[in-house]
């Protein structure tokens, strides 16, 4: 089912995930810091730096805004995408040593993406954390001289 809204995205979700994503978004929303907008992205809920912020948008796809943090409910898991984790190391080594101190579970990430496969996994106050770490100024300086090439 094709969402237009995060709310419309999280309400057609399972209570679990529904409850769990829900209160991801408002940790993303209440945490990132201003000249990220939230809007619905490749089918999950994304923080994205607008083009009135970042005219040439992402270097994939220049029609898109650039986008920094989604969050999605996937089959087996609930993904926050952070695209700081991939792209400064000083943030992702951050947030590594940090995660133990929040919970008790395995870390189960990838380049950008943290893996949670249970809602009462998710560490809220250190996910609110993260995404308190970078502007999008810092995020656009960053994207312009790790990533786009």
């Amino acid at each position: 089912m094709k969402t237009e809204t995060p709310e419309q995205y999280i309400g057609q979700l399972d209570e679990d995930r529904r409850t769990a994503v829900g209160k991801l978004r408002k940790v993303v929303l209440d945490n990132l810091p201003n000249g990220f907008t939230e809007i619905m992205g490749d089918g999950m809920i994304s923080f994205v730096v607008p083009h009135s912020v970042y005219p040439n948008g992402y270097h994939c796809d220049p029609e898109q805004p650039l986008p920094f943090i989604s969050i999605a409910s996937q089959k087996n898991h609930i993904a926050l995408y952070h695209m700081g984790l991939y792209a400064d190391d000083e943030i992702l080594n951050w947030f590594i040593d940090q995660y133990h101190d929040y919970s008790r579970t395995k870390l189960n990430m990838g380049k950008s993406c943290i893996r949670f496969k249970k809602p009462e996994h998710i560490p809220f106050e250190l996910i609110g954390k993260l995404c308190s770490k970078m502007t999008s100024e810092k995020w656009i300086e960053t994207y312009e001289d790790k990533i786009k090439h």
